[in-house]
């Protein structure tokens, strides 16, 4: 639980605070990040980028809203800001089409972490936009904003996720 103590310490540029909020939702900010990662390396980097982050940025935080939900913000930028240094998103996109919403879980019950090892299968693009839609609870408007692609593209990349996770959903039921 983060109190008033720990940010304002952050704010002061306390050592023993930072290690103290850094202890507190690290855990939660790597599942954040690799989420977004290819891999536990990438994941670990955007992780320290995200910390100098919200340390370098923490002044700016008001005390509105939920101090996790600021930091989780940052987090998110930090790994759509990699991906677009990298260029993975400018990659030419298949045909834009309409997404349904017809994604089932399999009747198995998947672990977390299965899942997990899933969703960073999908292609950049794909993986990208299923986070922030599905699991960040983004609007396909908003993802176009934040990613400068059209509204119809997060819904194609979105519905081809899904499709790409039920193959594999399919695939895993079989083995």
């Amino acid at each position: 639980m983060l109190n008033e103590q720990i940010i304002q310490g952050c704010k002061d540029r306390q050592g023993k605070a930072q290690r103290q909020l850094y202890e507190l939702v690290a855990g939660r900010m790597m599942g954040v990040c690799l989420r977004y990662a290819k891999d536990d390396e990438e994941a670990k980097d955007l992780l320290q980028e995200g910390f100098i982050k919200v340390f370098q940025q923490i002044d700016a935080f008001r005390g509105e809203g939920s101090f996790e939900g600021w930091i989780k913000k940052i987090f998110i930028n930090t790994a759509l800001e990699s991906i677009r240094k990298k260029k993975l998103l400018t990659q030419p996109l298949e045909d834009e089409e309409d997404a349904s919403d017809n994604f089932l879980i399999q009747e198995n019950k998947l672990e977390a972490k299965e899942l997990l090892q899933m969703i960073r299968k999908l292609p950049d693009g794909y993986r990208v936009v299923f986070n922030l839609y599905a699991i960040e609870g983004f609007n396909h408007r908003e993802i176009a904003q934040q990613l400068n692609i059209t509204e119809g593209t997060s819904k194609s990349q979105y519905a081809r996720a899904r499709q790409f996770l039920q193959k594999m959903l399919t695939e895993e039921k079989v083995k």
